[in-house]
């Protein structure tokens, strides 16, 4: 696709100027980079306990780096059909890299085709950050071409998000800023913590969202808004995004830092009890319905 190329390129041509300005933001607002290049993908399956009930995880990662990238939880007992993908890149702040994203969308083709889940939370597993975005340390590493491939399987990504045929509830419990709000906007629902930080903030760095946000942020809040957060690269923090329609719901952060995610664990259980073929169509009948003027 041409807009697609033409996208990578000017994304290609802004990454130094990105990386600069997040270094400049500090307080764990950015991704930092991707550390060493990464390994082989290898799964691992293991029994564990939480605050969620226990289940069977599928945890994604790199051998090189030794770091969990994406945790795929099966929840039990009377969690049973919650999936809770966390995602877990401390060294970057859970920023979208090639690896991160491939991982997602290998979740995301596992996911749709099993029939036992009922609805997908998305978290993260890193205090005080949900996704801060693309990888600008590893996007400075590319050339024009694989950084237009990047783009392209980003976008693919958050249409797999957005396409799955059971609720998706986005937990945000820290800074969703540019791709890491993209992928919250792929998700049915949204909550977050109030101290949360929200924002496409790409035209500061002379570029534009470029994973489906200019379609669905509109989509989500209007029209008009949508353009005013864009334009001014606007950050808002959970009160803020709750007073526009961006998230449902907004709770005081607790001690352990999930508040967010206890809600969208609370509403996904309120989802368990339905006929599961009627949450399908119901979802499909209302993204279609959004697409069609009756």
């Amino acid at each position: 696709m041409a807009a697609a190329g033409g996208l990578g390129v000017l994304q290609g041509c802004s990454v130094r100027l990105a990386a600069a300005y997040f270094a400049r933001l500090g307080h764990g607002m950015v991704a930092d980079g991707s550390g060493p290049r990464m390994g082989s993908v290898f799964w691992r399956h293991c029994w564990i306990s939480s605050s969620a009930g226990l289940g069977l995880s599928r945890t994604y990662g790199t051998e090189a780096k030794g770091e969990e990238e994406l945790r795929v939880r099966y929840l039990e007992e009377e969690n049973k059909g919650i999936v809770v993908l966390g995602i877990n890149r401390s060294s970057a702040k859970n920023a979208l890299s090639k690896n991160l994203i491939k991982m997602l969308s290998k979740a995301m083709d596992t996911l749709k085709s099993d029939k036992k889940v009922r609805t997908v939370i998305v978290r993260s597993e890193v205090p005080g950050v949900f996704c801060a975005g693309a990888d600008l340390k590893e996007r400075t590493q590319m050339n024009l071409k694989e950084v237009s491939s990047f783009v392209s399987k980003s976008r693919a990504l958050m249409n797999e998000m957005a396409n799955l045929p059971v609720p998706t509830i986005a937990a945000i419990d820290g800074i969703a800023l540019g791709g890491g709000l993209e992928l919250a906007l792929a998700c049915d629902i949204r909550v977050a913590a109030s101290s949360a930080k929200m924002g496409l903030v790409e035209t500061k760095l002379a570029i534009i969202p470029g994973a489906g946000g200019t379609q669905r942020l509109p989509r989500a809040i209007g029209m008009a808004l949508a353009k005013e957060m864009i334009f001014s690269a606007r950050v808002l923090d959970g009160q803020e995004a709750k007073s526009i329609g961006l998230i449902s719901h907004v709770l005081e952060q607790n001690e352990m830092g999930d508040a967010a995610y206890r809600k969208a664990l609370a509403l996904a259980r309120e989802f368990l009890p339905q006929g599961p073929v009627a949450m399908r169509v119901a979802k499909l009948a209302i993204n279609q319905g959004m697409e069609h003027n009756f």
